[in-house]
């Protein structure tokens, strides 16, 4: 079930050890999160293992066991680092467990992981999916651990903390021969099912005597003949540290299922074992236990979860209960309640009487006078009737023998009696002439770890409880699966107190803190990574401002810093950074957001409140500072602020010589107010729906630019009286603007221009854009710069499809007329395809003259969806060839991967 556990086979190790034995990670992923404010530390659920946690965590904080584990040095154990030498003997288990253990005092991690554990006992990850029972871990791991051991100063270890003895005898009635049988044991497994709880279930085992008699007679050696006798259980050696399992898990006959006994089961924090072993003159505290440890099952029989209940012993953790005003009131109202409660209202009421003792009708008559009401009012629709109330609650009510008196048995009480010898075992039942109310409770140790405290370790998670939360775990679904109890003389030494490194070896000690170190870096690194912001620096001596926005007197490169900062800092530790970059900078340093726009780069709030984290500003990754005086750039006042954000505005004039306008720059608070004529306004572009001119009114020429509803890239169109002739929208409808790139003019012509374009042909585009017609063409730009194709000449821009402000390249070459194909070709062969060419051939040529002009032998064009035709004398308008199609031309079969647009031509 756990694989090779109890071989030493090295082909399951990892080599990653030292600050091995941790898995490498990837540079860029973040480290572990560090431990909480318990300061201790989880266990990483690797999937299922969940009960091998609980039982580590468990191991971890018993310190004898911890302790006896670090004494095997390196000259016992070997290193991880010769796990590879065929020579070398290396104890792999106890150095991975080791390891853990350093881990888990020492780094600081939220959670360790136990992968390299698991590897060491050649559990694959099948293994560690499943969910296996955590009491036969137990057993498990101990003989691992054992074999691993043998023949080192700790081949005894588990067995000196561990191993007790039962003693199992039958007593001849006749000739009073004893036959006795030792068990050895390293847990003790008792039964839940119809049992109060462990006190009882001891006793059931150790003092009770099973009779053989009538039928069921002995066969005792001594007398050689069937006799009457009796057989008993002791403990007859007790170990440091007692394990209990609970028998949670029954199977029910009837219906032929396993289920889970969830009925409550009592344990005591403090436990003495005096009346269950065969040896009891020895003094108290040889048989008192103090429990430490409590395994806890979630859930049903063929599944769950498991996580612990642990004192801490050595107080390594910082216990501080997190108590939120919600929770809080929700107590307050909890604790309203228990104080109705009927069995918080007659525990109180019995915990007052001397005698610890009264009659059930007095009982009743006390319920009365505390509460004003009597039980029958009160509780009885809802509980039934006192007597069978208490009867109910055996666990915490004892009656007499008559069943007229009741009392409240002691928390920590056995149900047993004892003289002053301790020596009278017999239970209340076989002891008549011990009157009821003389027993005595048993002797109880004062609390030896006053500053000792529990925590629930969950796998990951870590969380302070109490005490008293132990009592939850007595009943449910999610309940106490195994108990460790530790012996009450057993002391740990000051100097372990609170001190996690305490008999650690010097050689993990090393490791640790080089992790740990490691770890810092790395959280440092992504500290920086996660709070570091990157802003740009737009220093006010490399700007002109110009057009109503601000824009750099060389290149955008050249005018911007950029400066890496924690968003942690405060706005004086930002400007003290760039006092450090800019020492020459003299006067004040005004730090202002900034914000490319379209025209340009325009400022807004000004940061102020030095002693204000840059977070608090709202700075992101990537944000523009601008640094100033706060006043002018360049001798200009610089207006800031959303209100004054500027807009690039493109300008038409319609001039005797149809001259288009440059593009213009207005900022929003300046008013429209020409000297006469008419203005027009246009939203449509590239990117935009066409729309049609409006007029803007006489009333909104005083009205800002926002407010009339001009925006970026919008368009102005100014006429002057003399070109108002007829229908003013008829004549403004073809009216339109383009951008015009020239790709073969020189160095000094201009390179890029914008156009009035109105009802023209693309030819007399050309030449009101650069006064030239011979050899050129107009060739739209797609939006990632490739060259479309040329549209014709004699096409006015309607027909051309051209939208408002589309970019078009002057380009060397004639345009195809209307009656011409422009088409892209690429010619290649099995193995490769060459470049896209380019051609224009007329639409009524048919394919052969098509291939005739490009030498071929023949062409079969095939269509995209791959079906081949042979129609040598149909021309290409005829097979629905259009401009711009791309035609692939072969020798041999055409590659697999090509990607074909409408038509191609195969060449055989």
């Amino acid at each position: 079930m756990f694989g090779d556990l109890f071989e030493e086979d090295f082909s399951f190790i990892s080599n990653n050890h030292c600050g091995k034995g941790k898995k490498s990670k990837p540079r860029d992923s973040e480290p572990p999160a560090p431990r909480d404010f318990t300061n201790l530390s989880g266990i990483k659920n690797q999937g299922g293992t969940c009960y091998l946690n609980s039982l580590l965590q468990t191991l971890l904080f018993t310190p004898e066991f911890r302790e006896a584990l670090f004494s095997l040095g390196p000259e016992e154990l070997g290193t991880l680092d010769d796990i590879n030498k065929p020579d070398a003997k290396v104890r792999i288990i106890p150095l991975q467990l080791q390891r853990l253990f350093a881990q888990l005092l020492l780094l600081d991690q939220q959670a360790a992981s136990t992968t390299d554990l698991t590897e060491s006992f050649g559990w694959n990850s099948n293994e560690e999916m499943r969910q296996h029972d955590v009491q036969e871990l137990n057993r498990i791991l101990f003989s691992a651990l054992e074999t691993s051991l043998v023949g080192t100063s700790g081949h005894d270890l588990i067995n000196r903390l561990y191993h007790g003895t039962v003693v199992n005898q039958i007593v001849c009635k006749e000739c009073k021969n004893i036959s006795e049988r030792q068990e050895d044991f390293l847990d003790l497994t008792v039964a839940v099912k119809g049992v109060a709880g462990l006190d009882e279930a001891l006793w059931n085992m150790y003092v009770e005597e099973e009779y053989f008699e009538n039928e069921n007679l002995y066969r005792c050696g001594a007398c050689d003949k069937l006799v009457e006798a009796s057989k008993s259980a002791k403990l007859r050696k007790l170990p440091p540290f007692l394990t209990i399992s609970l028998l949670r898990f029954n199977f029910d006959f009837e219906k032929c299922e396993r289920y889970k006994e969830t009925s409550c089961y009592t344990f005591p924090i403090q436990i003495n074992l005096r009346p269950f072993c065969e040896q009891t003159e020895m003094d108290d505290s040889e048989y008192m236990y103090e429990l430490f440890s409590v395994i806890i099952h979630k859930g049903g029989c063929y599944g769950g979860h498991y996580h612990v209940y642990i004192k801490d012993v050595d107080e390594l953790g910082n216990w501080q209960l997190q108590v939120s005003a919600k929770d809080k009131a929700l107590r307050e109202n909890e604790n309203a309640k228990e104080a109705e409660n009927p069995l918080a209202v007659l525990k109180g009421i019995l915990s007052e009487e001397e005698s610890k003792q009264i009659p059930v009708d007095q009982l009743g008559q006390k319920l009365l006078e505390k509460k004003k009401v009597s039980w029958n009012k009160k509780y009885r629709k809802q509980y039934g009737a006192l007597r069978k109330y208490l009867q109910n609650h055996p666990q915490i009510f004892q009656f007499s023998p008559d069943k007229n008196k009741v009392g409240l048995k002691e928390k920590y009480k056995l149900p047993f009696k004892s003289d002053s010898q301790g020596l009278d075992l017999q239970s209340p039942s076989q002891k008549n002439d011990i009157q009821w109310n003389l027993e005595k409770t048993p002797t109880r140790l004062e609390e030896t770890s006053v500053g000792c405290h529990w925590f629930d370790l969950n796998d990951s998670k870590v969380q302070p409880i109490k005490e008293e939360d132990i009592e939850q775990q007595f009943q449910g679904k999610e309940s106490a699966y195994m108990l460790f109890y530790r012996k009450s003389r057993l002391k740990r030494p000051p100097e372990a107190r609170g001190n996690p490194r305490y008999q650690i070896p010097e050689h993990l000690l090393n490791e640790m803190n080089a992790a740990n170190t490691e770890l810092q870096k790395k959280r440092a690194e992504c500290d920086s990574a996660n709070n570091g912001i990157d802003l740009h620096l737009h220093l006010s001596s490399c700007y002109k401002f110009y057009n109503g926005a601000l824009h750099p007197s060389l290149t955008w490169k050249e005018s911007v810093l950029d400066l890496t900062i924690d968003r942690r800092k405060t706005l004086g530790d930002l400007r003290q950074s760039i006092f450090q970059i800019l020492e020459s900078w003299e006067g004040d340093m005004i730090l202002s957001n900034a914000k490319p726009l379209p025209a340009g780069l325009h400022l807004y709030e000004i940061l102020d409140g030095d002693e204000l984290t840059l977070d608090c500003f709202g700075l992101a990754d990537g944000a523009d500072i601008f640094v100033w005086n706060g006043k002018e750039v360049g001798g200009i006042k610089v207006m800031t602020g959303p209100d004054h954000e500027p807009v690039i505005i493109n300008v038409l004039r319609l001039a005797e010589y149809n001259e288009g306008g440059k593009g213009q720059h207005f900022t929003e608070s300046q008013a429209l107010a020409p000297s006469g004529g008419i203005i027009l306004k246009n939203g449509s572009g590239p990117d935009r729906e066409g729309k049609n001119w409006e007029v803007l009114l006489e009333e909104q020429m005083k009205e800002t630019i926002r407010s009339v509803g001009l925006t970026d890239g919008c368009s102005v169109l100014i006429l002057d009286s003399h070109d108002q002739s007829g229908n003013l929208t008829a004549f403004t409808y073809d009216i339109s603007w383009l951008q015009v790139k020239n790709f073969c003019g020189t160095e000094d012509e201009e390179k890029h221009v914008k156009i009035t374009a109105t009802i023209e042909t693309v030819r007399s585009l050309i030449v009101q854009a650069f006064k030239t017609a011979s050899d050129s063409c107009l060739r739209p730009v797609s939006g990632n710069g490739k060259l479309l194709s040329p549209v014709p000449e004699d096409y006015t821009v309607k027909e051309a499809e051209l939208k408002m402000g589309s970019l078009l390249g002057l380009c060397r070459g004639k345009a195809p007329t209307s009656t011409q194909l422009f088409l892209y070709f690429i010619i290649g062969h099995d193995q490769h395809m060459g470049p896209e060419m380019e051609i224009v051939v007329e639409e009524t040529a048919s394919v052969k003259e098509v291939s005739d002009s490009w030498h071929l032998r023949r062409i079969d064009w095939c269509y995209e969806a791959g079906e081949a035709l042979s129609q040598e004398n149909a021309t290409l308008k005829e097979l629905n060839v259009c401009r711009g199609d791309t035609l692939v031309i072969t020798e041999g079969k055409l590659p697999p991967k090509v990607k074909i647009n409408k038509l191609c031509p195969l060449v055989r």
